[in-house]
């Protein structure tokens, strides 16, 4: 193995810890809070880590048997599988942020009616559609032999092996990358960004009372109307900074695969393998960085997780009390033999 190797196979095992510790921890939040559980949202999140979980123990693990061993980890059988539950995976993590989006835009643009329009039968349509989607183009890819071992991602992928089949195949890759990657990202950019008009609309709200408040109070101190200038400007940047998390993200984890998957069907262009290596461990990335975009980094899990921890922390803390308090007891009743 040279240097690259021993760095993006170290890489993927990094990834590979953080995604799963991230996500069986969002997983517990959901499981351990109602209040978490009652949201429609929560639904997404739960379908996002589902997708992101067998993410970490399936698609990884052959990834990273793949760039030590430099060839197909396992039988075509398992290949295949994996291959498809690659693609399928891939797509639905994509169009569960889509529906995410969505949920929020109606959330903030129609909060009024938002509990009439987006309830968990609504919830429950969105991520059915979700998975019908995702699966139709990798039942479409196995029935035409389209999935196997690709050297140049050291994955289980969409892969063509027959020359013959090249048109159908490009064809093909071109629809499933239009409807699945682009279309998540056209949705993620106008819901998010009607998402910010609002923000910023009710911002310049916020901020003419202020200064009005702040005309008014002529004997205020002067360090009270620095704070108050200062939580005024970070209120501004604070909706900017999460719309652009969240597509950001999806761009910088998701587009680099995908230019590279398009680029690489012109037999014009050589692709270097370790950069299709690199780019497949930032398509992997999405799937350490979803739990803590989409969930850990917010008020309602971080105080779930941390209460989880606390109830661990003081349980280990009891048990150890009684263990001591029993070894005391027992080491009384021999001193008093």
């Amino acid at each position: 193995m040279s240097i690259w190797e021993v760095i993006l196979a170290f890489v993927v095992v990094v990834l590979m810890l953080v995604a799963l510790l991230a996500n069986v921890l969002v997983l517990m939040c959901f499981l351990y809070s109602a209040d978490i559980r009652k949201q429609v949202p929560g639904l997404f999140i739960l379908n996002l880590t589902f997708c992101n979980l067998l993410m970490t123990v399936s698609n990884m693990p052959l990834t990273l048997a793949g760039i030590i061993y430099k060839s197909q980890p396992g039988g075509d059988q398992i290949c295949h599988i994996v291959g498809f539950l690659e693609t399928f995976l891939t797509t639905n993590s994509m169009l569960s942020m889509a529906a995410l989006s969505i949920d929020r835009w109606i959330a903030v643009v129609f909060p009024l009616s938002y509990h009439s329009k987006m309830r968990y039968r609504d919830a429950a349509l969105i991520l059915s559609y979700t998975w019908l989607h995702s699966v139709s183009f990798p039942i479409v890819a196995a029935s035409l032999s389209w999935v196997g071992f690709h050297h140049l991602y050291a994955s289980c992928t969409l892969y063509n092996k027959r020359p013959e089949d090249r048109t159908q195949f490009v064809i093909f890759t071109g629809v499933f990358h239009t409807l699945s990657f682009l279309l998540s990202l056209i949705v993620l950019c106008f819901t998010y960004l009607k998402v910010l008009k609002v923000a910023r609309f009710h911002c310049k709200r916020i901020d003419v009372i202020t200064m009005q408040t702040l005309v008014l109070l002529v004997d205020i101190h002067p360090s009270v109307r620095e704070r108050c200038l200062e939580e005024q400007k970070r209120r501004r940047q604070r909706a900017t900074k999460k719309i652009s998390t969240f597509i950001g993200t999806f761009i910088l984890c998701f587009a680099p695969y995908v230019i590279t998957r398009l680029v690489e069907l012109s037999s014009v262009v050589h692709i270097n393998s370790h950069w299709g290596i690199i780019s497949k461990c930032l398509a992997y990335s999405k799937v350490v960085s979803d739990p803590f975009v989409y969930s850990l980094l917010r008020h309602q899990y971080r105080k779930t997780w941390k209460d989880i921890i606390n109830k661990i922390l003081k349980r280990s803390s009891i048990n150890s009390s009684a263990l001591a308090s029993e070894s005391h007891n027992r080491n009384i009743l021999q001193l008093n033999e």
